[in-house]
Parts: structure tokens; C-alpha cells; sequence
């Protein structure tokens, strides 16, 4: 399985991002700021691969695991051989200042200006989601790696409008509530003949 972090902006002191498994959208990222030269418990993981395996152990787990429960939670999603950092996890925060280089998930998430702190939301959800994919792989056996790269506006531009290969949200919602009141209707004509 291969886990893909996009960092979308850069803040003052956040950084934005968006995850994606095997190449899927799956949530959105918050970490610390970027830096050239690493600040403790004040900068973002360097671009690059790494492995990602379950730490069993620590305070993070002791939480989670009272939390989530023996059955479902089987350690933290844990970032192996980042240069000059220890301990780097996958886990929920709401803003940047909840983290120390970990990397956190949320479902939405606010757009930085240079003075924003950053902000994520429905944290646990996007987690809940996100968790038991990762750990399924690592527990059959499967390596699971993470990429951290940020993204190249110089080759592609970026949009919020829809393509022919992008179809927004709410374009599907709309046509969704369409068909359902269509089927409504034909329901409602079926009962009257019938009837």
C-alpha cells in the first residue's frame, strides 16, 4: 500500500496537504511548518519515502487503545527512519499547535494565510476511515510506505471547478436528488393506478 501526502500550502505556521491511498483521495493533512533547518516540535518531516509501521507502545497508544478499543485499535500508525526526527505519527489533532512533526487528518480544512495556525476538522472521522486500511495491510504482512512531496503549480493548475474528468460533490448531490425525485414520481403515478 502506498500513502501519498501532497502539501498544498505552506503557512507560517502550518502546513496544508491532501492524502491519498493507491493513489485516491482519501483526507486532508495538517502538520507543522516548513523549514530548512529543523525546530523541535516546530517543523514539518522532510520530503521523501517512508515506511510506515504499528507502534504498540507510548502515550499516544495508551490513549488510543482506551479510546478505540483492544478489537479495533492495534498501535499507532508510526513513520520509520525520518531524518532527525523520533516517534512520527499518523493520529487526530484540530490544529497545528497539536502536533510536533506528526502528520494529522481531517475531512475538511481551513485555507492558510501566512499568519494562520492552521485548522482541520471531523478529525476523528477522517482517521476512523483512514486507520483500518493502513493497519489491515501492515497486519497481513503488506509494507506500507508514505510520500511526502508538495505540489508543482508550475505543471499543473489547480481548480475547484469541474472538468471532463473532474465531477464536483455537489454535482453528484444535485443529480442524486434528481434521480430520487424522479423515481418518486414514477412511484407516486405507479400507486395511484394501481390503486
Amino acid at each position: 500500500m502506498k500513502l501519498d501526502v501532497v502539501r498544498t500550502q505552506m503557512g507560517k505556521d502550518a502546513t496544508n496537504g491532501m492524502l491519498f491511498v493507491d493513489g485516491v483521495f482519501e483526507n486532508y493533512t495538517l502538520e507543522d511548518e516548513y523549514r530548512d533547518v529543523k525546530v523541535m516540535h516546530e517543523t514539518c518531516i522532510p520530503e521523501g519515502e517512508y515506511e510506515i509501521k504499528l507502534r504498540a507502545e507510548g502515550g499516544f497508544h495508551s490513549r488510543y487503545l482506551k479510546r478505540y478499543g483492544a478489537d479495533w485499535h492495534k498501535g499507532m500508525l508510526w513513520l520509520q527512519d525520518v531524518p532527525n526526527f523520533t516517534w512520527i505519527l499518523i493520529h487526530t489533532l484540530n490544529d497545528s499547535t497539536q502536533t510536533s512533526g506528526c502528520l494529522g487528518v481531517g475531512s475538511a480544512q481551513q485555507d492558510l494565510d501566512l499568519d494562520a495556525k492552521g485548522l482541520i476538522t471531523q478529525s476523528r472521522d477522517a482517521y476512523m476511515r483512514l486507520y483500518p486500511k493502513v493497519r489491515d495491510a501492515i497486519l497481513s504482512g503488506e509494507k506500507v510506505t508514505i510520500k511526502y512531496s508538495k505540489i508543482n503549480l508550475q505543471t499543473k493548475t489547480i481548480s475547484n471547478k469541474a472538468t471532463d474528468d473532474v465531477i464536483l460533490t455537489s454535482m453528484v448531490e444535485r443529480k442524486m436528488d434528481k434521480m430520487l425525485q424522479e423515481i418518486k414520481n414514477i412511484k407516486d403515478i405507479v400507486t395511484k393506478k394501481v390503486l
